[in-house]
């Protein structure tokens, strides 16, 4: 499964799940197209509150999902397939009480959660609908990004990443039937968002009901420790997929204290799309990766690890300047397909948007980092960057600097995080050395 060249993993691994992630990110931007040119400006404020929760069910999802498959690719790479399948069925159930957690108290406490997560009174009752389809068909969107994950790592990427675009341009399909013809309003683009992944989740099941790779479906007995073990090893991925969600929770609460109001909201809700794309680019591509890293850990191959992680540096990094200069140069034309006749909103988003991006070619660097730490069992090392780009930088910049800058230096402080924290990742590179190798514990 993992022979060839460095580029030939690369391309065979990291980008099909970089394109199935891209499909994903963008139904969830084409429900801000149709609410923005169908509803106005206060239906995408409102939408824009159910962002944070729907990062947190991915989040949810892909701790899981990364923590089982880290295990399960070395396991795997050092031909223990017993304990793979075992670990699979762990991780089905453990995914499945989080969903059912998720579920029903996200409906027994939905008001309080709009209000958590920025709602304001005008919005209110438009965040409640929103939300309440998002949470609860909640269990599909978190096996949607389960099963994808699991499939990558039982040799399958290519299945992941047509899963995940189909439900992706389903979801595309339903917003126009949903919001146009039954003419639904914002329920619509809820429901169409909601009902996307259960494709995703018909089209993977069949590969593990028919055992067509290692994995499969099979009576397993829960252990605590096992669990443990799977959170733990995937925690560094909950915290870099939750990171985006952290980070719109943060600057929605700025926004609505720095006095930018409705069009602020809805203007970062747009910036958030264009954010999810250069992000989820990048997450495509480490989480693709993922099963490569975790199996040269399985079989020693340390040397080809490494040699991964430079081409991948570069590939990151490159692409992290294009994005820029892309935006540079074209975001106008993107903000304009969301409120064409809105120009005062288009000039907020664009002169926002350059100082916000203007470090995201290091945002890159970091998750790859994450990444690769996490998948070769370096757990502390990825832990620590995830959260200095999540819940250290991130918050400290967004309440310090407005105090000594003005309110305006906001929209620098994400990019001066990723900064801060590419900075502390090549640091700990330097001081580990490149010839530390991964300390492997006993696993399930």
């Amino acid at each position: 499964m993992y022979e060839g060249k460095t580029h030939s993993l690369f391309a065979r691994y990291a980008v099909p799940q970089m394109i199935g992630l891209l499909f994903n990110s963008i139904y969830l931007i084409v429900d801000g197209i149709f609410i923005g040119n169908r509803l106005g400006r206060d239906s995408m404020a409102a939408a824009a509150v159910a962002v944070p929760l729907i990062e947190i069910l991915i989040s949810l999802s892909m701790a899981v999902a990364s923590g089982a498959g880290i295990l399960i690719s070395s396991q795997l790479g050092r031909k223990e397939n017993d304990k793979a399948v075992k670990t699979f069925n762990t991780a089905i159930l453990c995914s499945a009480a989080i969903s059912i957690l998720v579920m029903t108290a996200g409906n027994l406490f939905i008001h309080p959660l709009a209000q958590l997560l920025g709602s304001t009174p005008q919005i209110h009752q438009e965040s409640v609908t929103y939300l309440r389809y998002i949470i609860t068909f909640s269990p599909f969107l978190v096996f949607s990004f389960l099963l994808g994950g699991l499939a990558r790592n039982d040799g399958c990427p290519k299945l992941a990443m047509f899963a995940l675009a189909f439900g992706s341009v389903s979801n595309i399909v339903l917003d126009y039937v949903f919001m146009y013809p039954l003419n639904m309003e914002i329920a619509g683009a809820a429901l169409a968002t909601a009902l996307g992944p259960i494709f995703s989740v018909l089209i993977l099941l069949p590969h593990f009901l028919l055992k067509k790779g290692h994995l499969f479906f099979a009576k397993c007995r829960i252990r605590l420790q096992n669990v443990v073990r799977i959170l733990k090893l995937g925690f560094p991925s909950f915290i870099m997929e939750f990171t985006i969600g952290i980070i719109t929770f943060v600057y929605n609460f700025a926004i609505v204290r720095c006095g930018y109001g409705e069009i602020g909201l809805a203007a970062y809700l747009v910036i958030g799309y264009l954010m999810l794309i250069i992000l989820t680019i990048f997450l495509g591509f480490a989480e693709g990766l993922q099963p490569v890293f975790s199996y040269f850990t399985g079989t020693g191959e340390f040397q080809r690890s490494r040699d991964m992680r430079r081409f991948a540096a570069r590939v990151f990094l490159s692409t992290g300047i294009v994005c820029y200069l892309l935006i540079v140069l074209f975001s106008r034309y993107f903000f304009s397909i969301f409120t064409p006749g809105d120009i005062e909103l288009i000039d907020f988003m664009q002169s926002k948007s350059l100082p916000y991006f203007c470090g995201f070619f290091l945002a890159g660097y970091n998750i790859l980092m994450i990444s690769y730490w996490q998948s070769s069992q370096h757990t502390k090392k990825a832990l620590a960057v995830s959260l200095a780009r999540s819940i250290l930088w991130p918050p400290v910049l967004i309440m310090v600097l407005p105090l000594l800058f003005g309110n305006e230096v906001i929209w620098l402080c994400h990019s001066l995080s990723e900064t801060l924290t590419a900075c502390m990742a090549f640091c700990i590179l330097l001081k580990t050395g490149k010839h530390t190798k991964p300390q492997l514990r006993k696993e399930l």
